[in-house]
């Protein structure tokens, strides 16, 4: 798990993409995950080991590079694991008034909970506009889903789960 403040260990991005959250979007992979889903669209990502390390400041380079992303999405792997770096690019990437958008295999009740040990996941999701939680569950598999692989997965709006207190999907 990488603990550097200003890196990120990756599996990859996509500078362009349609099918990572709503409109067009920077994708960041982060590499490492523990939560082993059977059937894992992205299994390369889930080995601590693997990828390689990219600069905050690399990333914002090329998120300034393209005037027609709406927003940025982490995914993975888990964006969880490096919380600490993710909440440092994310100030960055609000500046630029782009909106963000976090994969994870945590519930938004399992972050809560993580949040109390790891204040900077409180913080992470406290400046992200959605969070699409939950496991990926083969038997729940839905290809007609929006931007989710299966029926526990949720999408929230969390702008609108913070300002009414209780979760709002998207």
């Amino acid at each position: 798990m990488c603990q550097d403040e200003e890196k990120i260990k990756i599996a990859g991005v996509y500078r362009q993409s349609i099918v990572d959250g709503p409109g067009i979007r920077f994708t960041i992979f982060a590499q490492g995950c523990t939560h082993d889903c059977p059937g894992c669209h992205n299994p390369d990502t889930h080995d601590f080991d693997g990828g390689y390390y990219c600069s905050i400041d690399r990333f914002i380079e090329e998120i300034d590079k393209n005037p027609l992303l709406d927003g940025v999405t982490f995914t993975g792997g888990d964006p969880v694991y490096q919380a600490e770096a993710f909440y440092n690019l994310s100030v960055k990437i609000k500046e630029r008034n782009l909106n963000i958008l976090i994969y994870t295999g945590f519930t938004y009740e399992e972050l809560l909970e993580l949040a109390k040990e790891k204040p900077v996941i409180g913080k992470l999701m406290g400046i992200i506009d959605y969070l699409i939680d939950g496991r990926f569950i083969m038997e729940e598999r839905d290809l007609t889903l929006e931007f989710r692989g299966s029926k526990n997965q949720r999408f929230i709006d969390m702008n609108l789960t913070r300002e009414q207190g209780k979760i709002v999907l998207y």
